[in-house]
């Protein structure tokens, strides 16, 4: 009874009021996420040492590619549960949720084993290139990865959570780990005594662990939270995993290359882009300035994650309805979803952007490195960023209706524009340029994200709009 009422809401209510009310607690979760991953930047930022601060930006590759497993996982599964819920296939769903908890799981203890036995070379490999960041980075990497199979079965249980519109049991899972996270970030980082912030705050009480304590805060917070979220999986009326039902079959395997393929793409770019960033950074710049461009790309990059979650997160409220609508070959109401949220992150977008630009020297100052070079680096950094922004309206929710409606190709094209084959490329000969030109090499890779974002829009708008147009041709038929 309680899946029908939910199949009558989601194929039913109103557009707008059916994505708002499942995006409130996406966006929670989301802000909250993406805010403890900013403040365990903001915290070691207090410890007046840009090599730690960079060294948080070494490992983000690595937590890149844990996510991009995870999401492949549980994006994969979850797509395919949400369209059996539209076509009311239990029996598949409850396999599919077993199936994509399994892979994650097993695909976890085994980045942990090899990452731990392979450290030194792991963060040279990703960026590390003075001997302090070397030593920084193999301190915060390795509590993150004794804590990988519980990272990556969060990730797997809040997706299908949820895609099958149990948003808050997610949310709680989510945001009770951060605040977690946010609590153990300065008892484990400052000793007793330490002076914070300016001198407003000294600390009572701590271990005194340094970048190593961020990670270790990270990775307790994590396990709870995926406790959590297994406990909200069992209260809902969501599809329950039970490892009995765990099929690793060619049907359910290749169903989570379907749904999650454009995630791994995305995701694992990503931490391809930002090794070619970190690496990048070590030829172009000079090698007394390497350490502190690399914390200044720090912070602007966990700035903008921070205000780009808003938009992931009112996505992730699209991103039911459109699975569940498509599933019910209700077409119409997927192409009303698509525009509705284009609009809203738009404008969403252009309030953030306008509003960092205009404070970004205090914003990026909070968290990119303690040194003058690093804070005029990323104050710079950020407003280039900011001029493209808005455009990633276009690009987020376009992946996010490819992912779902199953157009694999096109959505993995898309999720690969942003962080891969737009940015790589031009991160690693942009510098060229400039330098050819008789600027710097840094201005180069300062420029390459911006690029790369309007190269994304270009690309991505038209694929949006052809997938739409199919779907009014199959509404008229």
């Amino acid at each position: 009874m309680e899946q029908n009422a939910k199949y009558i809401k989601m194929t039913t209510e109103p557009i707008e009021k059916l994505i708002t009310s499942l995006a409130v607690p996406t966006i929670i979760s989301m802000l909250v996420t993406s805010f403890y991953n900013l403040a365990d930047t903001l915290f070691v930022r207090q410890l007046e040492n840009d090599s730690m601060v960079a060294a948080v930006g070494i490992i983000m590759p690595l937590m890149s590619i844990i996510q991009a497993f995870g999401f492949f996982c549980g994006h994969g599964s979850a797509n395919y549960i949400s369209r059996a819920f539209g076509r009311r296939d239990m029996s598949s769903a409850e396999k599919m949720a077993a199936t994509g908890f399994g892979f994650a799981f097993l695909i976890g203890v085994i980045i942990s084993v090899l990452g731990l036995s392979l450290r030194t070379p792991l963060v040279t490999l990703l960026g590390a290139k003075t001997e302090a960041t070397v030593r920084e980075s193999i301190n915060y990497m390795t509590y993150i990865l004794i804590a990988t199979p519980f990272m990556m079965g969060a990730i797997v249980i809040n997706n299908q959570l949820r895609m099958q519109g149990n948003a808050f049991f997610a949310m709680i899972g989510l945001t009770s780990g951060a605040l977690i996270n946010l609590a153990l970030d300065p008892i484990l980082i400052f000793e007793k005594g330490d002076v914070i912030f300016g001198g407003a705050i000294t600390v009572p009480f701590g271990f005194g662990m340094g970048v190593a304590g961020a990670a270790l805060a990270t990775a307790i917070s994590q396990t709870i939270s995926f406790i959590l979220l297994a406990a909200g999986m069992w209260k809902s009326d969501n599809v329950k995993i039970h490892l009995k039902n765990f099929t690793p079959t060619k049907y359910y395997i290749g169903g989570i290359v379907q749904g999650g393929l454009p995630s791994l793409a995305r995701q694992g770019l990503g931490s391809i882009a930002s090794t070619c960033l970190n690496n990048s950074i070590g030829y172009f710049v000079a090698p007394v300035m390497i350490d502190a461009a690399q914390a200044a790309m720090t912070g602007v990059s966990r700035i903008m994650m921070f205000l780009y979650s808003a938009v992931i997160g009112f996505g992730q409220g699209f991103q039911p309805v459109c699975g569940f609508n498509y599933g019910a070959k209700k077409y119409d109401r997927v192409i009303k979803a698509y525009y509705f949220c284009i609009k809203v992150a738009f404008v969403v977008l252009l309030c953030l952007s306008t509003l960092g630009f205009i404070f970004a020297y205090p914003i990026t100052n909070a968290v990119a490195g303690s040194s003058k070079e690093a804070a005029e680096i990323a104050a710079f950094v950020f407003r280039l960023q900011l001029i493209a922004f808005p455009l990633m309206a276009w690009v987020t929710m376009s992946n996010m209706m490819l992912q779902n409606i199953g157009k694999t190709a096109s959505a993995t094209l898309v999720a690969m524009l942003r962080q891969g084959i737009a940015f790589i490329p031009v991160v690693l000969l942009l510098p060229l340029l400039t330098e050819a030109l008789g600027f710097s090499g840094l201005l180069g890779i300062e420029l390459a994200q911006p690029i790369a974002d309007v190269i994304a829009f270009a690309v991505s708008a038209p694929i949006g709009k052809a997938a739409i147009n199919e779907m009014r041709r199959e509404n008229e038929n």
